[in-house]
């Protein structure tokens, strides 16, 4: 018993030395002391976007330099991420990663043009979950079940719009063809806002994306929300039922961003910059903020960051598997 007891306050000590120690380290380098440049590997006013772009600002005024976004698009993120991957590993460019590029593109693409398990994690930053969603205009469903029936009632089947191959989006619309047994047609695009612009023509018929992309046209009546895949209903969308109560449970989707860096970047700059988000994830001005543009303020440690990550690269492995989806 005593030496059960002794153990305990030993490691109780020990975990409080080991916290100090991060805290010093995280402490202990000059860095930034030039601009931070930022890589985003989606579209300019797409979610990802528009969440790192409030993060940068953030950050900027915490740290005293300059965090410059810059938009490197295309395969589905990958080559953004393969730039960041191969930078310097000095804390001078850092990667605004996503569910799919950290955990989900290893299950679809071949190969890949860089390592998600190598690179240096930082901390999380934003979670939201995706809204099915029609236009007002182009599309009568009012709810979840009704555009099931309408989807079965067309010959031609359906059309559904995603930011990408492998994407949440994209996984959110193949499950829910396996769900329902309506005949879909995947319409990928570059990014959010593409995807935005073919559900307001009505050039597609759905769409399962990200509240943070469709924000704005939520609010004013041009796009209709069904239902949400977060597990319970979404704080500024509170009249929209979640796809249990519609009607359709397990089916919980959620996407999520993080910051990560070069393999190699110095753990000093890590800590700092984690413990930094840490300070902006509780300040409840910026919760407002990212709520208001549809998603909630995170904050992780690197460990934290690194061992979620490997979960969700599991989770969306099996979930690749159960839909069959394949890259073309």
């Amino acid at each position: 018993m005593t030496f059960q007891l002794l153990t305990r306050q030993t490691a109780a000590i020990f975990a409080a030395w080991l916290m100090l120690q991060s805290a010093a380290l995280a402490q202990s380098t000059s860095w930034p002391e030039r601009q931070v440049r930022i890589i985003n590997p989606f579209p300019a006013g797409g979610a990802s976007d528009n969440l790192t772009r409030i993060m940068s600002e953030e950050l900027q005024k915490r740290l005293g330099q300059t965090f410059l976004v810059e938009n490197r698009t295309g395969a589905s993120g990958n080559i953004g991420m393969e730039a960041g991957a191969n930078a310097s590993a000095d804390g001078y460019t850092l990667l605004s990663a996503t569910i799919g590029t950290l955990t989900i593109n290893q299950h679809l693409f071949q190969k890949l043009s860089y390592e998600p398990e190598a690179l240096t994690y930082i901390s999380s930053f934003w979670a939201n979950c995706n809204v099915v969603m029609v236009s007002a205009q182009h599309n009568p469903s009012k709810s979840l079940n009704e555009l099931i029936q309408w989807g079965k009632a067309q010959p031609k089947g359906i059309s559904f719009g995603s930011s990408g191959v492998g994407t949440t989006p994209h996984l959110a619309g193949e499950l829910f063809q396996l769900r329902t047994g309506i005949r879909s047609t995947h319409v990928p695009t570059r990014g959010g806002p593409q995807t935005v612009a073919l559900l307001l023509g009505g050039e597609i018929d759905m769409s399962i994306d990200n509240i943070a992309s469709y924000a704005a046209f939520l609010a004013n009546g041009q796009v209709r929300a069904l239902a949400v895949t977060c597990p319970e209903r979404w704080p500024t969308l509170p009249s929209v039922p979640t796809m249990a109560e519609a009607g359709m449970p397990d089916f919980v989707i959620t996407s999520w961003g993080m910051f990560a860096a070069p393999a190699g970047t110095p753990q000093p700059i890590a800590q700092k910059l984690s413990r930094t988000i840490a300070e902006i994830a509780a300040d409840e001005s910026v919760q407002k903020r990212f709520l208001a543009a549809g998603a909630r303020l995170t904050s992780s440690s690197p460990a934290e960051s690194t061992a979620f990550a490997v979960r969700e690269r599991k989770r969306w492995g099996d979930v690749i598997r159960t839909t069959g989806i394949k890259i073309q």
